[in-house]
């Protein structure tokens, strides 16, 4: 099993709306960075665990867990000419963009911040706390991953 960090603005999708589509989950939809394409298409698996982060928010931050269910496929918001994320150049013979299906797991008490990760020195090595890094999707390390469950008891 391997750890994730999935940012989304909460007013797009956020862990509410993940949370109210119950069982069957929600596509991870609409990722177009190649680098985290490739980390969905490649490394992101079935019974990974995922930091849910809202961003472009007043209080960017983690705000839960959710697991994926389901390994990644061909994102088919790519092919859809009326999507917000169609793609014209994609081929569905040779597809661009992946996306795996997740489900809600817990919602955090509080919002875990940015500004409070940055401070602790146990994270610094974090991906998302270096400078520079915008991707949506970043790996998180298992070490990581306890340390910030913890926080959030």
């Amino acid at each position: 099993m391997s750890y994730w960090l999935f940012k989304s603005e909460p007013d797009t999708f956020g862990i509410d709306d993940l949370k109210a589509r119950g069982k069957k989950g929600e596509p991870w939809d609409g990722v177009r960075n190649y680098q985290a394409r490739n980390m969905l298409r490649d490394e992101v698996k079935k019974g990974d665990l995922v930091f849910f982060y809202h961003s472009n928010t007043k209080v960017p931050g983690i705000v839960g867990v959710a697991e994926v269910i389901k390994d990644s496929y061909p994102d088919p918001t790519q092919f859809d000419p009326e999507a917000k994320y169609y793609d014209p150049k994609s081929d569905p013979d040779n597809p661009r963009w992946y996306c795996p299906q997740v489900r809600f797991k817990s919602k955090f008490k509080e919002t875990i911040s940015l500004d409070t990760l940055k401070t602790i020195p146990a994270l610094q090595d974090m991906a998302l706390v270096r400078k520079g890094n915008r991707l949506s999707v970043m790996p998180v390390t298992e070490d990581q991953w306890n340390f910030i469950m913890a926080l959030a008891e």
